[in-house]
């Protein structure tokens, strides 16, 4: 065991520019190195080069953000709650999102306008589930999920709603981005900042984190200032959550599955688990992507569909095994 935690990182890290290098490299059309090489150093734009710096890219680059920051919101989620089953959209943060998206699509708003309503939405969720599950008094993890719950569930309700009175001219871009799309725009700094502080405070908090999952009563009696350290956990959970949303729309069951793998392969402490969460949900969603634009060439899928696909049976594999009896 401790070999394996001294090599785990290095080897997913190395795994995940394996995803990414094979996601530069396949795709319908075959490309010409040579070609993308002489764009990088004397700036000759070519098909290849195109193809691989304009489109692929990019794509890879907010696969991995997108996965990295579900995952380690679901590992955060999962604590914070004390549910196994918990995602980073089970508070509602994805579905004032999607409200936010649709409303903008509707209004024939641009992709910036859309990611900026989806924004809104997503914060206005998290800041309406905290100040209802606090009310005025000492707020419980329960009660939180509780309200996460009834939250996503009305939610749910106006984007059926939005669905049944749009146009039909806008129905397809509006399922797409429910069912989750990568976009062919690199993210930007901001994003990448948001997952580096997501990721530092998460590592930081680590070792309180270990103490909680093993109860908030013993946290408590051990030092850890369980108030604030799910204060942290909710905010920088919900915060990552709705930044990956609005990138990519609604994509599915990474944040949920990711860190149940990663706890299987190389157990609880979340000083591995986190940063772990971060590069398998981020190699996870690159490989997703490629098989999103590949499996059906020339049409593309939209990629919440591959990881549907991939999570459902792998989340079934995990609770069959958990459940199978020890010798």
């Amino acid at each position: 065991m401790p070999a394996r935690r001294a090599y785990f990182l290095p080897l997913l890290f190395l795994g995940v520019l394996v995803a990414a290098a094979c996601s530069l490299a396949i795709g319908t059309i075959e490309v010409d190195w040579q070609q993308v090489y002489q764009g990088l150093v004397a700036g000759r734009s070519s098909l290849h080069y195109e193809v691989v710096m304009g489109i692929r890219l990019p794509r890879a680059v907010n696969a991995f953000l997108v996965g990295g920051m579900l995952a380690v919101a679901g590992a955060l989620m999962q604590v914070l709650l004390r549910n196994p089953l918990a995602d980073p959209y089970v508070l509602g943060v994805s579905g004032g999102a999607s409200v936010g998206a649709l409303l903008a699509i509707m209004l024939g708003w641009a992709e910036a306008g859309v990611s900026g309503a989806a924004a809104v939405g997503a914060l206005l969720s998290l800041f309406v589930v905290f100040s209802l599950a606090r009310g005025a008094g000492h707020w419980s993890s329960t009660r939180l999920l509780l309200t996460g719950v009834v939250m996503a569930a009305g939610w749910g309700a106006v984007v059926s709603f939005l669905l049944a009175v749009s146009p039909e001219a806008h129905l397809r871009g509006m399922l797409f981005w429910l069912m989750g799309d990568l976009t062919e725009r690199l993210p930007g700094g901001f994003r990448v900042g948001l997952l580096a502080l997501g990721l530092g405070v998460s590592v930081y908090v680590a070792r309180s984190l270990n103490l909680l999952a093993t109860g908030e009563q013993r946290a408590a009696s051990l030092g850890v200032n369980t108030v604030l350290l799910r204060l942290i956990l909710y905010f920088t959970a919900g915060v990552l959550t709705a930044s990956a949303v609005t990138l990519a729309g609604a994509i599915g069951f990474v944040g949920l599955v990711v860190p149940h793998i990663v706890r299987l392969m190389v157990g609880a402490d979340h000083r591995l688990v986190v940063p772990g969460s971060l590069l398998v949900g981020g190699a996870l969603l690159i490989v997703s992507e490629l098989v999103a634009r590949t499996i059906m060439a020339p049409n593309e899928l939209p990629v919440g569909i591959v990881t549907a696909f991939i999570g459902v049976p792998t989340f079934l594999f995990l609770l069959q095994r958990s459940a199978a009896p020890r010798s």
